[in-house]
């Protein structure tokens, strides 16, 4: 797909400030707001930037200073369980 964009000049000299192509720059910036935000997985993101591997992803998204997605209450409850189970089925030593 092709997209005419206008922007403000202040805007364009932000996309252009590292000499990179400004297309290139758009693109990457929305692929990160997606990221961001949760629309796109970590392996969405990585395709629809051109990237082989998901070291190459992270190396990116740490460059521009994305982390990883929070840990929450629910990753949490989830490793909580696994390490129960686990437990449970004799595949985890407790010290």
């Amino acid at each position: 797909m092709h997209l005419t964009l206008d922007i403000p000049d202040e805007m364009a000299q932000w996309l252009t400030a590292n000499g990179q192509n400004p297309s290139c720059a758009a693109v990457e910036a929305l692929a990160i707001e997606r990221y961001r935000s949760g629309a796109l997985t970590a392996s969405q993101a990585r395709r629809r930037l051109g990237f082989e591997t998901r070291y190459e992803l992270d190396g990116f998204l740490k460059s521009h200073n994305v982390w990883e997605h929070a840990y929450d209450i629910e990753d949490l409850e989830h490793h909580r369980e696994t390490l129960r189970l686990l437990r449970a089925q004799g595949r985890l030593k407790t010290a």
